[in-house]
């Protein structure tokens, strides 16, 4: 009899073929769950399996001593964050050194993304110590909720003033950039009040992918402790089908380009400058990304110290 496996994630356009029954494996009954907002981790909920996790909380958790979750190395969502960085459209800065000394907005100091985030900046020169940081809620529709935690630091990391909403100071002229996980409403118009601060956004990535080899992962998946003890082999089973669904979506991208006029110029960009398995699962294969985002949220102080990778997630099969 197979395992019944319910697993909670995002609706990602790659599950596609999961979900419509193109691939399967004998030994698992997948109940495939999509949600708006993620639940945080398996362990936490009767009914859930497994989930779509922040990799800097799954790393917190696994440092901090709670095994009850494993990690698996598959990432759902993985990308850049040069293009998170915004500010308004009047604003001179063009460069992440430009905003050196000036004064950013972000929503949750602990987030993987914006962990992320911090590091291109590091990497482009740019010291945390050189930013004023401000956290709050990035718009009214937002809860007010404590973003910023155990991390505060007057007059280097402060709360927001009044719970006023992020990116209307930075429309006011009082934040010089946002970090922006999801972009604002309409960001996308002509009358859009924002912009990227980085005018050629793919060169800074490349060029960030240049120095480092990866493109960074800010979710992973994680499984109950109690299920893999008695299951070893789910975490690369797991594993196996995101990735062949992965695989299977993207050939299907590439065929059926025409859902978007310069979609196929994305396929183009992605074939012709990153290696073929940048999106690849696994410890081993992500080796180096993991390490260096374990090291980077110590420097950051998010964790008291640094563990191997095969610490938070499961070994391969």
């Amino acid at each position: 009899m197979p395992l019944h496996l319910t697993i909670v994630m995002r609706d990602w356009d790659f599950v596609t073929p999961l979900l419509l029954g193109e691939l399967s494996d004998p030994r698992i009954e997948l109940d495939l769950r999509g949600v708006a907002t993620l639940p945080g981790f398996p362990s936490a909920h009767d009914g859930i399996d497994g989930a779509e996790v922040s990799v800097s909380r799954l790393v917190a958790k696994r440092v901090g001593g709670d095994a009850r979750d494993v990690g698996v190395a598959s990432f759902p969502m993985r990308a850049f964050r040069h293009r998170c960085i915004i500010t308004r459209k009047s604003h001179p800065a063009q460069s992440l050194e430009a905003l050196r000394g000036g004064r950013i907005g972000v929503a949750g100091w602990q987030d993987s993304g914006n962990t992320w985030t911090r590091h291109a900046m590091v990497s482009a020169g740019v010291g945390l110590d050189e930013i004023h940081w401000f956290m709050g809620r990035m718009t009214s529709a937002d809860p007010v909720s404590d973003g910023i935690g155990q991390f505060a630091e007057p007059g280097r990391i402060d709360p927001v003033a009044d719970d006023t909403p992020l990116l209307d100071l930075l429309e006011q002229g009082a934040l010089d950039a946002v970090f922006a996980p999801f972009m604002p409403e309409g960001f996308f118009g002509t009358g859009a009040s924002f912009r990227p601060v980085l005018p050629d956004l793919v060169g800074a990535e490349m060029d960030y992918f240049g120095r480092h080899g990866f493109v960074p992962g800010i979710h992973a998946m994680a499984l109950k402790q109690s299920i893999v003890k008695d299951h070893p082999w789910l975490p690369q089973a797991l594993s196996d089908l995101l990735e062949t669904s992965r695989a299977l979506w993207t050939a299907k991208r590439q065929r059926y380009s025409d859902t978007s006029p310069w979609l196929f110029d994305e396929h183009l960009r992605v074939g012709r400058h990153l290696p073929d398995d940048w999106d690849a699962s696994g410890v081993d294969k992500n080796a180096e990304m993991l390490a260096t985002f374990i090291q980077t949220a110590f420097e950051q102080g998010l964790i008291p110290k640094t563990v191997p990778p095969q610490h938070v997630f499961a070994s391969e099969a």
